[in-house]
């Protein structure tokens, strides 16, 4: 005789989901991590998808060729600016960058050391990027930061998560941000997140953190921020929060319209699907 099997108390489930109006709070302290919703742009355009397939009229589906046209104009700035990134071209590090075959390993999928190589890259076009557009009065002092004439940087160190093998072919946009707003002169760093974003998947495929050392290669030492690199900072911090919540106001929008598409085809009690058929005279 088998042995009775002792039945145990089911347990409230718990969902590990926070509500849509937790998921959209935002903070000045930090900004969030790229890796979190990574797939949302893919997850949203499936559930428009299914909508379609259901079978919509006419007014539901001009609403939701309107919520794809807005995917498809500004999902880097869904994409990125939702974590604070600034992505528009005078501000990318390295925009709709080509992906060459030959960055490619015997996996057949883009060698892991040419992330760093983007990310390194992008770098000094991202301080390049303040000395012609951002902040032209110290032109000068922006593009020495890349060089070992005087104030410049020093990478620290860099830590790089891969989030999915890319191959060729491909583009690529490569995205800095600060990870926190530079307050003192004493400070002799500052640290930088990077998202690189295959434009091909319209997903991030990797993201860097990188940790830079101000340096002043006449005396041979560290050297603390200084004010204008301070007022530029001050200033980069609140435009990146600024983007973080547009961003995320939109992403909002664009779920509160794909939920009511949701409600009105298919996710309601007496819904039928459109097969096609014609109807009877």
């Amino acid at each position: 005789m088998s042995p009775r099997l002792t039945c145990l108390p089911r347990r409230p489930f718990i969902s590990l989901r926070s509500p849509i109006s937790k998921r959209f709070e935002t903070t000045v302290t930090r900004q969030p991590d790229a890796i979190s919703d990574s797939r949302w742009l893919g997850t949203i355009k499936a559930r428009i998808g299914k909508c379609i397939m259901f079978g919509m009229s006419r007014e539901q589906a001009r609403d939701a060729g309107k919520i794809l046209e807005v995917l498809g104009r500004d999902w880097r700035e869904l994409l990125a600016g939702r974590h604070g990134y600034l992505v528009d071209k005078k501000r990318a590090g390295l925009s709709r960058h080509k992906v060459v075959w030959g960055e490619m390993d015997c996996m057949k999928h883009i060698n892991n050391v040419m992330y760093i190589r983007y990310a390194e890259s992008a770098r000094v076009n991202w301080a390049q990027n303040y000395a012609v557009h951002i902040d032209p009065q110290n032109q000068e002092k922006w593009r020495r930061m890349c060089t070992p004439e005087g104030y410049g940087m020093i990478m620290k160190s860099i830590k790089t998560t891969y989030l999915f093998p890319m191959t060729w072919p491909d583009h690529i946009s490569v995205y800095h941000k600060l990870t926190y707003k530079p307050k003192s002169k004493a400070e002799t760093s500052f640290k930088l997140d990077v998202l690189i974003v295959s434009e091909l998947h319209q997903r991030a495929a990797a993201r860097c953190e990188e940790d830079i050392v101000t340096y002043d290669y006449v005396k041979g030492k560290k050297e603390g921020l200084q004010p204008w690199l301070l007022d530029a900072f001050a200033k980069t911090w609140d435009e990146q929060n600024a983007a973080m919540n547009n961003a995320l106001k939109k992403i909002k929008d664009i779920e509160e319209k794909v939920r009511k598409l949701e409600v009105d085809t298919w996710d309601r009690a007496d819904a039928v699907e459109d097969m096609g058929t014609p109807n009877k005279a």
